[in-house]
């Protein structure tokens, strides 16, 4: 992967094990591409579930915050990139071909290269 982006935030939980935050790294990353600046999420450990579709629909956990499932879907349409570690899906489980075909699969190597390009990153863990 050579795509590089202002804001880089990794989510590593999911709708079962604190869709708090979940809900928080969407809204953040909407909020940088609000503002102007190129974005993507990497899902990673237990977060990759979220890339197989139908997972993030329930994660609501009320006001001030949107559901996931519209952030996740107002992200993809502002041209943010939701992209999912290889590693993790081996390590769940999870095959390429049960994902969302609009979610990328990254290695290690790119997730390293995203984190050491962006001009910043939030780590939600």
């Amino acid at each position: 992967m050579t795509k590089t982006y202002d804001y880089v935030g990794t989510v590593f939980d999911n709708d079962s094990t604190n869709p708090n935050k979940v809900t928080v790294a969407f809204t953040i990353a909407n909020k940088a591409l609000e503002v102007g600046h190129s974005a993507a999420l990497v899902l990673m450990i237990d977060a990759v579930k979220l890339a197989i579709p139908g997972n993030i629909d329930g994660v609501d956990i009320g006001a001030p915050f949107k559901a996931a499932k519209g952030l996740q879907e107002a992200f993809l349409e502002k041209g943010g990139d939701i992209l999912v570690c290889e590693s993790c899906m081996v390590h769940n489980g999870i095959a390429k071909e049960d994902i969302d075909a609009r979610f990328p699969v990254i290695d290690g190597g790119d997730v390293a290269n995203l984190v050491m390009s962006a001009k910043g990153m939030l780590q939600i863990s």
